[in-house]
């Protein structure tokens, strides 16, 4: 799968949720601005700081009318360890399989350990995609201020029309 580029509609992503159930992305963000943040894992010291700083970020965020949500591979136990450390408060995702994911967003995956690398997405709320930024290794990812500053700018701006019904919630990942 080619990378996502602005303007296209965002695929369906079925995601399970810490703590039960799931969520689907881009209905995950009702109709808000969305990011979408995919994290190597709990030991990687670059996302546990991205996380946070997504988190210390939160009511600027929704201020300009934008839910946060991420997602790994990791499984739901070491993800809930991850989301009680850094007392997250927004949806993540967990036991994501990576090569469904790649194929559906052109993330890149680490050849020997098959986690997803860092990379980003910011949504209008109609679900078509703004910005996508992929790293193909442990550095290169999207900040909270500059998530902020191009939903601000993004907002003088003419959204793009609804998305047309997909009718396929999408891979469960």
């Amino acid at each position: 799968m080619p990378h996502l580029s602005p303007g296209d509609a965002f695929p369906s992503l079925a995601v399970p949720r810490v703590g039960g159930g799931s969520f689907t992305v881009p209905t995950v963000f009702e109709e808000n601005y969305g990011v979408l943040l995919f994290y190597r894992g709990s030991w990687c010291p670059y996302c546990n700081a991205q996380l946070r700083a997504f988190e210390r970020a939160s009511d600027s965020l929704r201020r300009v009318g934008a839910r946060v949500v991420a997602l790994s591979v990791d499984d739901e136990v070491t993800t809930a360890e991850l989301v009680a450390k850094h007392g997250l408060s927004f949806p993540i995702g967990c036991n994501a399989d990576a090569a469904e994911v790649s194929a559906a967003t052109g993330a890149f995956v680490d050849p020997n350990r098959g986690f997803l690398q860092s990379t980003g997405f910011v949504l209008d709320p109609a679900g078509w995609l703004e910005v996508s930024v992929y790293s193909s290794g442990a550095i290169g990812r999207m900040v909270p201020d500059d998530v902020v500053g191009l939903i601000r700018y993004l907002r003088g701006h003419s959204p793009r029309p609804p998305l047309p019904s997909q009718g396929n919630p999408g891979p469960s990942l």
